[in-house]
């Protein structure tokens, strides 16, 4: 056995600005830490963003006593890939426990213009290793994020 699990899932969100405005809640290193580096369950360790092809963006937060796996240290590591303005953003990201890499993930935002606001695709397309949150926390996770975003938005 492998201890590999694969998983894929499809989120989407509908938000009331245009996509010019949530791929400025992404873009924009400011904001997207807004919705994106903060947490209750976690404390920031650190936080840097190079939003270009080729550039990281590269998020350390330790977990807070109470939760599942408090004083754990994760990191989440991620390289865009492609970037389309105001269309799609597509990264190729890693999350490490306490240095331990626990998956390997494509990432796929799609924005598409809908009535006067914005319509969101995330496609996750993962590998969860030994010691991995799992799909199912990842995806409850991302929902999470991006029911967000709204506090980014101009």
């Amino acid at each position: 056995m492998s201890g590999v699990t694969h998983n894929t899932f499809v989120i989407e969100r509908e938000y009331p600005k245009g996509p010019k405005a949530v791929f400025a809640a992404f873009s924009d290193p400011a904001k997207k830490k807004k919705w994106y580096a903060s947490g209750a369950g976690s404390d920031p360790v650190s936080y840097e963003c190079d939003f270009r092809v080729g550039g990281r963006e590269v998020m350390a937060r330790r977990m807070k006593p109470g939760t599942p796996i408090a004083g754990a240290v994760l990191t989440w590591a991620q390289t865009f890939d492609v970037i389309v303005e105001n269309d799609r953003i597509v990264f190729s990201q890693t999350l490490d426990r306490d240095g331990a890499r626990i998956s390997v993930a494509l990432v796929t935002i799609e924005l598409e213009a809908s009535g006067p606001g914005c319509r969101l695709t995330l496609t996750h397309q993962a590998a969860f290793f030994e010691g991995a949150d799992g799909p199912r926390m990842r995806e409850a996770g991302w929902g999470v994020l991006l029911d967000g975003i709204g506090a980014a938005l101009d």
